[in-house]
């Protein structure tokens, strides 16, 4: 799937990070992008940049924690205009307060939504008008936090797990339609999220080449894509690691932490 011989693409995060580089990647003369995000004034900021590179915009202010609207709005977007690239890049990152044993439940409930429960459900929509058409790609943003049993952030790396299966399992589902699910599964990338957290972040990629990255794996109709390559020997080791071992080590990681006062 040549993406220059198709229209449509939409992005779920596209107000910032890593939604606003692809939303940039993607722009040019005869591209339709519509940018889903929640600050409507980063999400007008980034429609300009893709307005000056020829593309036409479209943007909605939206909180995809809200899945049920969430639907209703891709399904409108999709009836006006057949979305060709669905790309589900909104996600939320938290860990264990500093003090506490867990995560708030609070927090945990929102992460869920817009980690998996959202996400799965727009796949869902997308997956079946485009199964229908006969044509479709599907990015869908995991972690490298999914490969591992993460005791700072036991939601996160459990959100991003489940999303990285049912993204796997669509895609065995959508294989006879021509219908390809993409999970990518980053390591760091230099985006505001990330620089909300302290600590070492190993192997740190700039946001403009994880959006090269990500847009060739989806215009490729890639199964999976894990970056940097180190990601993949990590999951590798604890897959072979015992796990009680396992868990010993990754308690005593420290590169998640909130900023003082942050």
């Amino acid at each position: 799937m040549n993406v220059s011989c198709r229209h449509h693409v939409l992005i779920t995060g596209g107000s910032s990070g890593i939604g606003a580089a692809l939303a940039l990647h993607y722009a040019r003369p005869g591209i339709r992008i519509t940018l889903w995000g929640r600050n409507e004034q980063r999400l007008q900021d980034v429609a300009e940049k893709v307005r000056e590179q020829g593309a036409i915009v479209s943007t909605l202010s939206l909180d995809i924690c809200d899945a049920e609207k969430a639907l209703e709005a891709f399904t409108k977007t999709d009836r006006e205009n057949p979305v060709d690239v669905l790309i589900l890049s909104a996600g939320m990152s938290d860990i264990r307060p500093e003090g506490q044993k867990t995560e708030s439940p609070e927090i945990a409930l929102k992460m869920s939504m817009v980690n998996f429960a959202t996400p799965v459900t727009l796949a869902t929509k997308a997956a079946s008008v485009m199964a229908e058409r006969g044509s479709g790609r599907i990015g869908i943003m995991g972690s490298v936090a999914s490969f591992h049993d993460l005791p700072l952030a036991t939601v996160y790396s459990g959100s991003k797990a489940g999303l990285g299966r049912f993204s796997t399992a669509l895609r065995a589902a959508m294989e006879p339609y021509n219908v390809k699910v993409t999970l990518i599964a980053p390591g760091f990338i230099d985006t505001p999220m990330s620089r909300k957290l302290e600590g070492d972040q190993p192997f740190l990629v700039p946001v403009d080449v994880a959006a090269r990255k990500i847009a060739r794996a989806i215009n490729r109709g890639q199964a999976t894509l894990v970056f940097p390559w180190v990601f993949e020997l990590t999951r590798l080791l604890e897959m072979v690691l015992p796990r009680a071992l396992a868990h010993r080590i990754l308690r005593k990681l420290d590169i998640m932490q909130h900023p003082p006062g942050g």
